[in-house]
């Protein structure tokens, strides 16, 4: 595939990045910085803890869908307006987040946010592949995800700060206040890079979707990414519950904690960023899942001999995290190649599997730890197993 050339001096390249890893975060710091948050709304919302949870599951839900929508789009009008618009919904929907008065409206206005948030997650992915080959494209995107990736690592810090001091509302005027700048970033400083926009009718769009649903290198890639975020997703699922409830720990414990986590993450895709041009993806892909896989047996393990603590909870979830640093960059920019015709609608149709995997999960486990506390562990560790089995079924061709 040819690649697009630097849209900016070398010199200014740092400023379009800046403003990509801005764009990108905006989505997982809404998703994480109310986490230390949800176990609360039972009582002042007055509801219940699986109403609580869809605060959480249809956010995902909500990027999974929107990100169908948002590829074919960046491909027929170009990744630049859609970005745009998807971030004034972000800005939109927190600001309704930040009013609600009940539970339902909460839902609802969460849901919204998730649409603009998925805007970044699904078009940074594009703009990089768009300017970038196979391996040079895994290497970049390792690099933005490790800078983006403080934003999970602080804001479950910053969302139990801000709900002990000042409630949980708070926490969605601080998204709104990031939305605000992220759209002052990317008017100013990201440049339209889909060179072939509007050349695809919506029959052919239509037809790239079942190329690839036909492709079968495409689909085990992305079911490689569904399960190995489904052990993220797990995790975020019961964590809360797991730290508050059964181990009784604060939202601010939770939020620092989670820290480890993030961490994890931020070094697997430094590694990702430093070796994936060097190294074979495939190689980089199973490094990945056999650190995860290894380390999810941790928590499993301590669970099940009712030995269960943070450190035994986060610590390994760390190394999960950096496992999944090294897979899923590589194995994201591999399934993007898989058809060059559809990268827009390959980014979408990738990011759809893996959010809905991992709301389902989410999901799952909200609803059945009240009567199975340590059901994410369970969920956790059969992802791992499902993310192996996945990639061996593709391996071969790395």
């Amino acid at each position: 595939m040819k690649t697009m050339p630097s849209p900016h001096p070398a010199s200014k390249n740092w400023l379009l990045y800046t403003a990509l890893i801005v764009v990108t975060a905006i989505g997982p710091l809404a998703l994480n910085i109310f986490m230390p948050s949800i176990p609360g709304l039972v009582t002042d919302l007055s509801t219940t803890s699986g109403m609580a949870q869809l605060t959480l599951t249809l956010y995902l839900a909500g990027t999974a869908v929107s990100q169908l929508i948002y590829g074919p789009l960046s491909d027929r009008f170009g990744r630049r307006p859609v970005l745009l618009a998807g971030i004034l919904v972000f800005i939109m929907a927190s600001i309704l987040c930040a009013y609600s008065t009940s539970i339902e409206m909460l839902i609802a206005a969460r849901l919204i946010q998730s649409f603009g948030g998925a805007a970044g997650m699904v078009l940074t992915r594009a703009i990089i592949r768009d300017m970038h080959d196979e391996k040079s494209g895994a290497s970049v995107l390792g690099y933005v995800t490790m800078a983006w990736a403080t934003a999970p690592m602080v804001a479950p810090a910053l969302g139990g700060y801000l709900d002990q001091v000042a409630g949980w509302r708070a926490s969605f005027w601080a998204l709104t206040i990031f939305g605000v700048v992220a759209l002052v970033l990317a008017i100013a400083f990201l440049p339209e890079t889909n060179q072939t926009k509007g050349q695809a009718s919506g029959e052919s769009r239509l037809a790239g979707y079942r190329r690839l649903l036909g492709n079968n290198q495409f689909l085990w890639l992305s079911a490689t990414l569904a399960f190995t975020s489904g052990i993220f997703f797990s995790f975020l699922g019961g964590a809360p519950f797991i730290m508050i409830t059964v181990l009784n720990q604060s939202p601010l414990d939770y939020g620092i904690w989670f820290a480890v986590v993030a961490v994890g993450y931020i070094t697997g895709n430094f590694i990702s960023g430093r070796f994936s041009k060097t190294t074979a993806t495939g190689k980089m892909i199973t490094t990945g899942i056999v650190i995860a896989t290894l380390a999810t047996l941790i928590p499993f393990a301590a669970g099940l001999s009712d030995n269960l603590t943070p450190a035994l909870f986060f610590i390994p979830m760390g190394l999960i995290a950096l496992g999944n640093g090294i897979t899923l960059p590589n194995a994201t920019s591999a399934a993007l190649s898989s058809d060059a015709r559809a990268i827009g609608s390959a980014a979408g149709l990738a990011g759809f599997i893996q959010s809905t995997a991992g709301a389902l999960a989410a999901q799952s486990v909200g609803v059945l730890q009240a009567s199975v506390p340590l059901i994410a562990i369970w969920f956790m560790m059969a992802g791992a197993i499902l993310s192996a089995g996945a990639y061996m079924m593709v391996a071969r061709k790395f």
